[in-house]
């Protein structure tokens, strides 16, 4: 049998002269890991008659605790003389500058909006909202789209379940509802203006959150869009055109826009027209206002007659034009950014990347020609 008191004074002086953590981690391991001497004595208990074990268990068991006790009583000393050799070793000095910090980054998305807003307010226009979740007459019937076109399927739209009433509402596809709503109610105060002798057109840019079924590197589920609608006795193309070059030119900060109108189709406008801008795309970036490549920027018309009769007003005496913009879109260009859906990702290292400083201001020229 092993004699345990010389056992225990063995280790017990080396424990006490152990010079640092991991020489004492290595006589923990010789006594009491898997196969140290103090967890074999412990093995032997089993091969022992009943009256052996309680005799020495006690003893085996006592060597083991007064073993583990010293090895933890000298880690806490080690450890607490290598704290102090460090803190009198280290000095803190007070003149470096701090560790940065990550800070909030607006987004491009938001940076865009506030940039696209802020050329349309020195234009006159106002800001409207509405609902994200909207009826068949407002997203579709008010704005001359067809029982059966094909932006009512479901490959194109996102259709909430039928209500109590059977209807079904929708994600709206784009902010032009918004433009209903407004012109239903210039409908509904124009007389109390003309008896006051008032009739001011409608001026309004629409922005928000649009949902689609589509996704690629050009497309998402959900993208922002926004649309702008003037409404007044005598509106036409020029006015719709000077708009629109003098935004482009204010918002990529180039001193000329060179543009064109190809006709197109939208229900809701007649006639209506894609905008290109003349554009250089060499060296990978596209630069607005130079070159001999077009790139097509905006879908724009005079508002459908079917349109105004929707929401009472009379087109022989009311006309005006309409114009719609992707602001993600927009921000890609104007910034460099390849692939829509990086925007929608929530990745911190992109949003450092592409993100502004929450006190920039927005980034357009002033004034306007």
């Amino acid at each position: 049998m092993t004699d345990l008191a010389q056992l225990e004074a063995d280790l017990s002086g080396r424990i006490a002269v152990a010079a640092d953590v991991a020489a004492l981690e290595a006589i923990r391991v010789e006594a009491l890991g898997k196969t140290g001497a103090i967890s074999e004595l412990l093995k032997t208990l089993g091969r022992m008659s009943p009256d052996e074990r309680r005799t020495e268990g006690p003893k085996i068991n006592g060597l083991r605790d007064a073993v583990a006790s010293a090895i933890a009583a000298r880690k806490a000393a080690l450890e607490a003389a290598e704290l102090d050799a460090r803190l009198a070793s280290e000095r803190v000095d007070l003149s470096l500058p701090p560790r940065p910090e990550r800070k909030g980054r607006v987004h491009p998305t938001m940076q865009v909006l506030d940039e696209m807003i802020a050329v349309f307010a020195d234009m006159g226009f106002s800001l409207a909202e509405g609902p994200d979740i909207e009826d068949d007459f407002h997203n579709f019937t008010a704005l001359n789209f067809p029982p059966r076109h094909p932006a009512r399927e479901m490959h194109d739209t996102f259709w909430l379940p039928e209500d109590a009433r059977g209807e079904r509402k929708v994600l709206r596809t784009h902010t032009s509802p918004v433009q209903i709503r407004t012109m239903q109610r210039l409908n509904e105060k124009l007389p109390a203006w003309i008896a006051n002798g008032q009739e001011p057109p409608i001026r309004i840019i629409v922005p928000g959150r649009t949902y689609r079924s589509d996704s690629d590197a050009t497309h998402t589920p959900m993208f922002h869009q926004m649309e702008g609608l003037v409404i007044d006795r005598a509106i036409h193309m020029g006015h719709l055109k000077w708009t629109l070059d003098q935004f482009i030119a204010r918002f990529f900060e180039t001193p000329a826009v060179e543009s064109r109108f190809r006709p197109h189709h939208f229900p809701f406008t007649e006639p209506s027209a894609e905008m290109d801008v003349k554009c250089d795309r060499s060296g990978g970036d596209v630069k607005i206002g130079q070159g001999n490549d077009w790139m097509e920027v905006v879908g724009c018309g005079m508002v459908h007659p079917n349109v105004l009769r929707n929401c009472g007003l009379d087109p022989d005496q009311w006309q005006g034009f309409a114009f719609g913009f992707g602001i993600d879109r927009l921000g890609m260009l104007k910034y460099g950014m390849p692939d829509l859906r990086d925007m929608f990702a929530s990745d911190v290292r992109w949003l450092e990347h592409y993100g502004f400083s929450a006190f920039q201001a927005p980034n357009t020229s002033t004034g306007l020609s």
